[in-house]
């Protein structure tokens, strides 16, 4: 075999490896795009809910998943909002991966074992403001207490409770001191907000705005738009860059930190 002849045949058997090479490179991005395709043909997210997009005079731009109480659970994630599996918004307060806030499901903490440090089973430090539905009544309140223990509840099986900060929405001229002794983090800077309010027909919002403000300014933004003028009472939550929202509408993704924990939509 001559050189000429010895160098087509290399070069033949080199473009016949990597026609291959390339058939088996599209296999695989076919497989994966089947596969993809297949997963968000059955993919199931919630659609028992409405998305409310609002802006206030005061210029902050909120945005509101109204759905009932029922609907709703509470979840451990370690991750932001937008890269979980479900529909909600961010829960409570933590630090690394402990729950400072309060976070438990039909009597269980939903980060951890009863007794655990971190588990969501107390709002850790201080008695604030915690978003409780009472299961057996289908009643929204927002009690003020540090311990899983000192939650009322009709039945200690079925229920959710979520810590944070109570908003006083019926005493305009008491929020701020009752904020101060819940030890309202940064209540005066500009920062993204979060919250959970309900109305006196039992209908819950979950609310995060995409501009900032103090806690004043998200409050007064939040009674002048949700809610038709029939807002009950309702919590702060953690804000700032754990502000975040997840729906077929909407994603805000806060400064993209994970959280621990979120309040999310069951269907």
């Amino acid at each position: 075999m001559n050189g000429r002849t010895r160098k087509l045949s290399i070069a033949g058997v080199m473009a016949v490896i990597l026609v291959l090479l390339g058939l088996m490179f599209a296999g695989m991005i076919y497989l994966l795009f089947i596969k993809s395709d297949g997963l968000s043909r059955n993919e199931h997210y919630p659609t028992g809910y409405v998305y409310i997009e609002l802006e206030a005079s005061n210029g902050m731009k909120l945005h509101v998943l109204e759905t009932n109480p029922s609907n709703v659970t509470l979840a451990s994630i370690q991750n932001n909002v937008a890269l979980s599996s479900y529909y909600g918004v961010n829960g409570g307060f933590f630090y690394q991966e402990a729950l400072l806030s309060m976070a438990v499901v039909d009597g269980m903490p939903v980060n951890g074992p009863l007794g655990q440090y971190g588990s969501g089973e107390e709002n850790t430090k201080y008695a604030r403001g915690t978003l409780v539905w009472d299961g057996a009544t289908d009643r929204l309140s927002v009690q003020v207490v540090r311990k899983r223990s000192e939650l009322i509840v009709s039945d200690s099986a079925r229920y959710w409770a979520q810590g944070g900060i109570s908003m006083s929405l019926g005493q305009d001229s008491e929020w701020e001191k009752q904020a101060e002794l819940e030890h309202a983090p940064y209540p005066d800077d500009n920062r993204f907000r979060s919250a959970a309010v309900f109305d006196r027909e039992g209908k819950l919002y979950l609310i995060v705005s995409s501009t900032k403000g103090s806690l004043e300014s998200f409050r007064e933004a939040i009674l002048e738009t949700v809610g038709k003028g029939k807002l009950e009472e309702g919590i702060f939550l953690d804000g700032d860059g754990s502000s975040q929202l997840k729906s077929k509408e909407k994603v805000l993704t806060g400064d993209r930190r994970p959280v621990v924990q979120m309040i999310r939509l069951i269907k």
